[in-house]
């Protein structure tokens, strides 16, 4: 048999709440598949972010729009090297920071080399 879990339930599997023994239960039977939609990848990830979050111990750069337009330039720039969206998106946040006393953590090699080409301090 076959099951198709929404990410209300997909969340449950990994996170103990109301209806996760039902979820278990539910799946523990004959199933022999279970499809998610790629829609759930996302989901799963805002989830679980709202779950375990501190975000209040953390500053936020808001993606204003010359951030947006730093983004569009850096993809001109190294769209080439691969370069994607939300990698631009990232870089051109972390530019902001560019004059401060700051560390630049990523475990993205694309974003670690572009860290490095921007002269910024890759740990």
């Amino acid at each position: 048999m076959k099951a198709f879990l929404d990410t209300s339930s997909l969340i449950k599997l990994y996170h103990q709440e109301e209806g996760s023994d039902s979820v278990m239960k539910a799946l523990s039977s004959d199933i022999k598949e279970i499809f998610l939609s790629e829609l759930a990848i996302l989901e799963f990830r805002s989830a679980i972010w709202k779950k375990i979050s501190d975000r209040n111990n953390f500053q936020w750069i808001m993606l204003q729009s010359d951030i947006v337009d730093s983004a569009s330039h850096l993809l001109m720039k190294y769209g080439g090297l691969g370069l994607r969206t939300l990698d631009s998106l990232q870089l051109a946040a972390a530019l902001t920071l560019r004059d401060d006393e700051c560390v630049f953590l990523t475990s993205d090699k694309l974003l670690r080399t572009l860290f490095k080409e921007e002269r910024l301090n890759v740990l």
